[in-house]
This record gives C-alpha cells, structure tokens and sequence, in this order.
C-alpha cells in the first residue's frame, strides 16, 4: 500500500482551515498509510482546530502586512525571515512528496521553500478574487485549484484547474434529513425557518440587523434560527427562545441547520459560499466590506449576477432588507429560481477534483 508524506498549510480562518482538513480527510482515505503535517500561524484558529481534527500541526511567526503604519509592520520582515528559517527546517526534516496551500499568511513561507526544493505544490483558490499570498506564490507552484470561472487575470492559465471548494460531506444530500432538523432544533412545521449566519465569531452589523427586525420576523409569523457568533452571545443570548427565535454561539450540526432553513442570511465568505450552492436554499448575501480586497462582495456578485442570490451591501441594510427580504418570502416563483440557479453554480465533486491533481504530482 502506498505512503506518503504531505504538508498542508493555511489558515487564519475557517475558511483557510476546514478545506485544508477535507483534502487531508481525502487523501487519508485513498492513502490510509500516508504521514501528514499542517503548517499554521502560530496565533491563529488553525493550532486548535487541526487538532481538533486528528492531525499534528506546527505554527510559524508570521502575520499579514497591515496597510496602514503600526508597530507590526515593523516586525514583519523578522517574522517573515523567521517563518522561512522553521520553514527550511520543517522541509528538511519532514521530507514531503507534495505541499499543498489553502490561502492565509502560513502558507507563503513553506509553499515557498517547498517549490526552490522542487517539491510538488498545489495551492487552493476559494475566493473569486484571490488573495495577495495566492497570487505570490501562483508563479512558483506545479497547480492551481480554483472556485471560480475566470480567474486566468490573476493566475498562469495552464495551471489552472475549477474544481470549486471542498464542502462537508454531510451537506450532500440533505432532503431525508428535514424531520430529524426540525426536531433537532425544536421546530414547528407549518411554519418558514430563516437561518441566520455571520460565521464562528459573528457578525456584527448582521446581529444588529437581525436585534431590528425580529418585530418584523413575528409579523410575519417566521422562525429564526441565529448563529450570532461566539464573540456576541452574551450580547444576545437574551433573546433566545423568545417570540420564535433561538439564538446560538455556534451551530455544530450545520448539515441539519441548513436542512430546517427555508431561506438563509449570510455573510460571503469562499466556504459559506460554496456550501450554499450546495444546500440550494433562497440567500440573501450581506457581505463583510472589512476583508482584503473587498473579496466577499466580489464572491457574492459571482452568484447574484447568475440571479442565483440576493445581495445587499451593509450600506443599504437599512433602506433595502425589508423589501429585498419580502420579495423572496412572497414569491414562490422568486424562491424557486434562485434555488435553482444558485444548485448550478455548485460543485459537489470539489475535495475529490483537488485530490486528483494532488495524486497526479504524487506519481509524476
């Protein structure tokens, strides 16, 4: 049976972190016997969250360079140094067959050294507009693994590869899972469930948004199911299981939170995106204007054009929510195209597609 050795790197956010675990997740089934090895920032998500997933990670010094005058800027040439040091050194005594990057400040070191080594590398794309590591290190990797059409502006063309973002398994096939949802989460059938999510540490303008509207929510009769985020449950918490509403820190069966959802509010990060192309229930976007490059607008205007989403801009909350929300809510035929349409921009077949291209540069 054949072994391999392999890094992953990436993180920051789980957006970064959970495909990086799926391509593992894959690989350690078509390879029961391989090694493996993530490289994260030190201070970071991932150095709990890999863990938490049964695999060994390293942490490097290393942050983003900030845009405008701080201390920390002063310090990133040192970290940086320093991250391709320990990244010379993990290279040297792991030994990989293949590196693969999933995006955030980590990866660039290793995948770095990885490629002057002649290593094979695989980075991960899932934004539609990539981010600045990505595209540093496009030039010096063997593939590209992408979620969007289009992105030959940033990346070589003959790298590329649409494979689309790796999702949980367990949002593949959500339609027998509806009774065991609404039970799970104590609802009532007859009536519509909004779900509400601003990812794991939360959302601040959404959880103000939501506070307003849920007068409007019981008017209209409607359940609303509200991950406000762990950074907000004290904040909220007060409202739980009042008036139809229940509020959670975080949702840990995400796969039985989408199936009670009959239309969801969220923000636009990659993975959030591509699971609701799976799932295919209405959304409404409100994308975070507070990350680089502004990429969750860009992620939700490569849905919404396809008219498979509503978008609105945090700016126009308060003059557009109502009227955006009520034309989805009183509008079967509304509801069913974007549905439709949002279920054709998904690619269910992402974590296999990517470990494809991963074996081809195993066996090279």
């Amino acid at each position: 049976m054949k072994s391999y050795k392999v890094i992953l790197s990436g993180g920051g956010t789980g957006g970064h972190i959970y495909p990086a675990i799926a391509i593992a997740n894959e690989l350690k089934f078509r390879f029961p016997m391989t090694e493996f090895l993530f490289v994260g920032a030190s201070d970071k998500m991932e150095m709990q969250k890999v863990p938490q997933a049964g695999y060994r990670i390293v942490g490097l010094w290393i942050s983003g360079f900030q845009r405008r005058v701080t201390f920390k800027n002063l310090l990133f040439p040192f970290k940086l140094l320093f991250s391709l040091l320990k990244s010379i050194q993990i290279i040297n005594s792991f030994k990989p067959d293949v590196v693969i990057g999933t995006g955030g400040y980590a990866s660039g070191p290793v995948l770095h050294v990885a490629s002057k080594r002649g290593v094979p590398t695989l980075i991960q794309e899932q934004n539609s507009f990539p981010g600045i590591t990505n595209k540093l290190l496009s030039k010096k990797v063997d593939k590209i693994c992408v979620a969007y059409e289009g992105l030959e502006c940033f990346f070589p063309k003959n790298k590329l590869v649409l494979s689309g973002n790796p999702v949980r398994q367990d949002l593949l096939d959500l339609e027998p899972k509806s009774a065991e949802a609404l039970s799970f989460f104590n609802l009532e059938s007859e009536k519509q469930t909004l779900l509400v999510l601003g990812g794991s540490l939360g959302a601040r303008r959404i959880n103000q948004l939501i506070e307003s509207k849920l007068d409007y929510f019981k008017a209209l009769g409607i359940q609303v199911v509200w991950q406000c985020g762990k950074l907000y449950s004290d904040e909220y918490s007060q409202y739980n299981k009042r008036d139809l509403v229940q509020v959670h820190a975080f949702i840990n069966r995400m796969d039985l939170a989408y199936a009670s959802a009959d239309f969801v509010i969220s923000r636009a990060g990659a993975s959030s995106v591509s699971e609701l192309c799976v799932v295919g229930k209405p959304v409404i976007f409100i994308p975070s204007p507070n990350v680089s490059e502004d990429h969750q607008t860009k992620n939700a205007l490569a849905i919404a054009k396809n008219k498979a989403a509503l978008l609105i801009a945090e700016k126009d909350l308060e003059s557009s929510f109502e009227s955006g929300f009520s034309t989805v809510l009183n509008s079967k035929s509304q509801q069913e195209l974007l549905s439709e349409n949002i279920k054709k921009l998904a690619l269910r077949e992402a974590t296999k597609t990517i470990v494809d291209e991963i074996e081809k540069l195993l066996v090279k």
